[in-house]
Parts: structure tokens; sequence; C-alpha cells
């Protein structure tokens, strides 16, 4: 054996060392909770077949670059979970589809989500309170004369 693989073995030995002992100290943190976006929401996911699923029961439909992650934070494809019922974190894109989507932990499902825990009524909700209307607003026929429809903060 000449140097040049004694030294190159080596090396490798004290790498694999090295690398052991920093996976270790993976293990030994536990339970490893995620940390999800603040517009996350949870629900029940059925994937019939991509891009067509079911969000609660609903039909739904995933967004062309879904990004979809196991319980390990590992990358899967939605072929693989169809017709699996998953209790899921999940946000969607600007057009409604779902784009991210995060398989949750035991641990993970018993927490509840910061968007869930001081719910106000969601998006529509914050939109009729910055105009000032709301559900006991009247609402115009379209025969409503003009110096009697409803007027808005500026």
């Amino acid at each position: 054996m000449n140097r040049w693989t004694a030294k190159f073995l080596v090396l490798i030995a004290s790498f694999a060392l090295f690398a052991g002992a920093a996976l270790a100290q993976f293990e030994e943190i536990g339970i490893n909770i995620r940390k999800f976006p603040p517009d996350a929401k949870r629900g029940e996911l059925v994937i019939l077949g991509a891009p067509d699923a079911s969000m609660d029961g609903r039909p739904d439909r995933l967004a062309p670059g879904v990004r979809i992650r196991d319980a390990k934070n590992a990358l899967v494809l939605s072929g693989t979970l169809v017709n699996a019922r998953l209790l899921v974190n999940y946000t969607r894109n600007n057009t409604g589809l779902v784009q991210t989507v995060w398989v949750l932990t035991p641990e993970e499902a018993a927490l509840k989500l910061p968007s869930q825990a001081g719910q106000s009524g969601g998006f529509f909700s914050n939109i009729s309170s910055m105009f000032g209307t709301s559900s006991a607003a009247p609402q115009d026929d379209g025969k409503t004369p003009y110096n009697q429809l409803p007027k808005y903060k500026q």
C-alpha cells in the first residue's frame, strides 16, 4: 500500500468518526417539532391522484409544484400517498391551490397552530372590518338610490 492510499484511508476514517458524532448529537435532542408558517392551516388530506385531492372531505387540487414533506421532513411524491388519510398542515398559493404540505407526527398533531389559537374569522372578515362593512349591513338590490348607498371608510 502506498502512502497516498494510507492517507486517503485515514482521512475517510476520521470523516466517518466525526460524522457519527454529529449525527449522535441530533439523536440526543429527541422530539423535533417543526416550525410552520403563520398562514398554515390544518386538515385531513387524501390524494386521489395528482393533482386531484380531498381536503377535509371536499374536493381540492394540488399545485403543479406541490411540496409534500413526510413526518421525517423528507420530500415525498404525491403518487406514493394515493388514498392515504393524512393529518397535515398545509399552505395555499395565490391561486388557491395546495402548495406545501407537512404530514404531522403525533406530537405535532397534539399542538395547536398559532393561527388556530386566535381565529378571527379569516380573510374575508379582515377585509370587511377594513372597509367598515359587516354581514348585518344592508345588501344592495340594484335599485338603491346613489345617495343611500353605504359609505366606506377612506
